[in-house]
């Protein structure tokens, strides 16, 4: 089983991968949503099972205060719709302050803008799930190695 990490914009949404053991996190992609709900669901269905997803995580939006605003009440709708359309988990994480970590990261490469929005997105869902990962392990809540 793999955890899925998303972080989530009204058109493009980064996407990032665990390894079966839940230790790492790769970027796997950024999908532009197409606005077709059924076009949009099979992606994500074909997704989860192609990469035997069994939870996803999903950056919520809060304000620096710790609130909610619009953008964590989007977030959250996209959420259920995900959750109804895969059939798996849906568990919150903050990710406040992940864009501009993203940025730091991707500062110094030669991207075009499209690409490097692109590449900001898969590399705040890597934050978003190698952190959601880091408080599973330090929990203990981790699956026993075969």
């Amino acid at each position: 089983m793999r955890v899925l990490g998303i972080d989530y914009g009204d058109r493009h949404v980064g996407l990032a991968l665990s390894d079966p053991l839940l230790i790492t996190a790769q970027p796997l992609e950024s999908y532009e949503l197409t606005g077709r709900e059924n076009v949009d669901r099979q992606h994500f269905r074909d997704l989860v099972a192609k990469h035997d997803v069994g939870e996803i995580v999903i950056g919520d939006p809060l304000r620096m205060d710790g609130s909610s605003g619009t953008r964590a009440a989007k977030t959250r709708v996209f959420a259920a719709w995900l959750g109804k359309a895969v059939g798996k988990p849906i568990v919150f994480m903050d990710e406040r302050l992940t864009t501009r970590q993203a940025l730091n990261v991707l500062r110094g490469e030669k991207l075009s803008g499209k690409k490097k929005k692109e590449w900001e997105d898969q590399i705040s869902a890597v934050i978003i799930l190698s952190t959601y990962l880091e408080q599973k392990r330090d929990a203990g809540d981790v699956p026993e190695a075969d």
